[in-house]
């Protein structure tokens, strides 16, 4: 073996491996619309059937202007960078082979073939080739992270959240400010989030103590009369800010907000863009959760006939161009392999923003934007939180007619259709502790942008509570803490009903229940579900009243005109029915068996 097959090996293993052939099935051409219905909502896929119709000489990328990547200075290797420990271990990877059994050692002389055949994601910069590992300043409380859509913050009760294992209490003071504090009570910590607001106080619920919006205690009740309010008692505050219709937070207690650092996104802010936003809870890590939205590939096979854009059939190679790579983040185009231009625009940006731009000529020649921007934030080990906005200056005619519900609803389907193997991809993780060139193989026409992303944190990763990059990760320094809803009758009546399982609640608090995945965050959604709920159980009364008056009617006609109206009440109990389950029952595959 001589020294530059050492190197190589030492290297990147991965890379020589790939040499060996692979097949890779042809399939039939992809609708366009497939690759960029890049995730969860019927308005998305109308809005590009709508984009389809046009022809591609009419668009145009929205930043062609773009500077191509710079190479980032080789600051710190990351085996001696002082802040964290990192966890790079050696590569000792077993592969199968489809084609014929690997050799005992791979020659040199295969590099050429792998550079004209290769399919495998190899080395993105001359650091990487050599071996290199280049990590950058980054601290991750120094970031704004995405809370909640400012439309759903509640107006009346304490809204409880996460960044990564921070818990944070969010809610509007007696002015309609928002305002965020640590989740604790200094008195004995119990969770301001399960209290209650008094006058735009927040009141913890054990003992009553209440706090202003700047965190001062002014209010305990067991004090004498005379006595003052210790200094101490005051809780943690954060800077908060609204920006597009999102609340944003700034995590660090010690450095002051930078408000340029919140993200703008210049299409939401044009004349005429309107947009159907979501937010969900989810079961998994937000890295897992990002790799899932910068993956065009899954979009065929996964979310097959979910609308008439995913169709298993069309599964095929894709084509990606990095444009941009900081420590930021990264940027580039994408689109079917055979395509001569690459229409669509994704850009990832720290801590945790991915968005996918469209802009293109209508029938008039005016230019029209589009873009699918996914807000996700880390809410501890195994669960995120994601905000979905697709939105767009031209809206085709039909989406007007539909309820936003039933977009809503569609959005949860697309998630949970992919739940499943994305939970046990955190398993598989949390449990091989190694970083995911030893896991994955990532493949050049479809898994650039996965690529990109693992790299990046490589790069940051040590500012990090915990990670699993590319090369190197980080594991988290505490277990996962488990939170539980208030038991007993007592603390039942005073949670808020359904958010915090109070009695009332229409199922368990279980973050894999699309009620409390989605419907208790939404009060668009949760207004719905009541409205059907209160009709259903209206027209229920009716139809037993008018069953029971047919009984009693002597007349043929009016047995008649009473039967057919309870009919029709009973039918509408049914509409009734099927609308709260759409909202409230999660996806299930029809070929699993549970």
């Amino acid at each position: 073996m001589d020294k530059h097959f050492a190197r190589q090996w030492l290297s990147d293993p991965l890379n020589l491996l790939s040499q060996i052939p692979i097949p890779v099935s042809s399939s039939s051409p992809q609708d366009f619309s497939t690759g960029l219905s890049f995730f969860p909502s019927l308005f998305f896929s109308m809005a590009l059937s709508l984009q389809l119709s046009l022809p591609n000489k009419n668009f145009s990328s929205p930043f062609a202007s773009f500077s191509p990547a710079t190479k980032l200075p080789a600051t710190i290797h990351i085996n001696s960078h002082p802040l964290k420990s990192i966890h790079s271990k050696p590569y000792h990877i077993k592969k199968c082979h489809a084609v014929a059994d690997a050799p005992s050692a791979i020659p040199p002389s295969l590099d050429a073939e792998d550079d004209a055949h290769g399919v495998l994601i190899g080395p993105s910069t001359e650091e990487e080739t050599r071996g290199d590992g280049v990590v950058v300043d980054y601290d991750w409380t120094e970031e704004w992270y995405p809370l909640y859509l400012t439309k759903d913050v509640p107006d009346d009760a304490p809204l409880g959240l996460n960044v990564f294992d921070k818990q944070l209490v969010l809610y509007k003071d007696g002015q309609g400010e928002l305002r965020c504090h640590e989740d604790r009570c200094p008195h004995r910590l119990a969770k301001l989030s399960e209290g209650q607001l008094i006058n735009g106080r927040l009141e913890c619920l054990y003992h009553g103590w209440q706090f202003e919006g700047e965190g001062k205690c002014v209010k305990i009740p067991q004090l004498p009369a005379n006595a003052k309010i210790p200094q101490s008692a005051c809780v943690k505050t954060y800077e908060v800010k609204e920006s597009q219709g999102v609340v944003w937070v700034w995590m660090s207690l010690k450095t002051p907000p930078n408000f340029k650092k919140i993200p703008w996104f210049e299409n939401f802010s044009r004349p005429g863009f309107q947009d159907t936003s979501t937010i969900h809870e989810l079961p998994y890590d937000h890295s897992i959760l990002l790799e899932n939205l910068m993956d065009p590939a899954h979009i065929p096979i996964s979310h097959d006939r979910t609308d008439w854009t995913a169709k298993r059939e069309d599964a095929q190679a894709l084509r990606f161009e990095v444009t941009e790579r900081t420590h930021r983040g990264f940027a580039g185009r994408w689109g079917k392999e055979k395509d001569k231009k690459l229409l669509s625009f994704l850009r990832f940006q720290a801590p945790c923003v991915l968005s996918n731009d469209i802009e293109f000529a209508d029938e008039k020649g005016v230019t029209q934007y589009f873009t699918g921007l996914f807000l996700c934030r880390p809410t501890g080990q195994g669960k995120s939180m994601i905000i979905v906005r697709f939105g767009a200056t031209k809206r085709p005619q039909m989406a007007k007619l539909i309820p936003k519900w039933y977009f809503h609803q569609n959005a949860c389907k697309i998630f949970e259709q992919d739940m499943g193997f994305l939970s046990s991809q955190n398993e598989v993780l949390m449990k091989e502790k190694v970083p995911t060139k030893e896991l994955y193989i990532n493949l050049k026409s479809s898994d650039t942008w996965v690529a990109e992303y693992r790299k990046w944190m490589d790069k940051v990763g040590h500012g990090m509570p915990y990670y699993f990059g590319h090369t190197t990760i980080s594991l988290p320094e505490v277990p996962a803490v488990v939170e539980h809803a208030p038991a007993g009758l007592v603390a039942g009546v005073s949670a808020s009903s359904p958010a915090k399982g109070g009695i009332g609640t229409m199922h368990a608090p279980n973050v894999n229940n699309r009620y409390f995945r989605h419907v208790i965050h939404c009060k668009g959604c949760t207004s719905v579900v009541k409205s059907f709920q209160a009709w259903k159980n209206a027209l229920s009364a009716i139809s037993l009243a008018l069953t029971a008056l047919a009984i009693l009617a002597s007349g043929r006609q009016w047995k008649t005109f009473l039967l057919v109206s309870a009919s029709l009440c009973f039918a509408g109990v049914y509409a009734c029915s099927t609308a709260i389950a759409m909202n409230t029952t999660n996806f299930i595959r029809t070929h699993r068996r549970l």
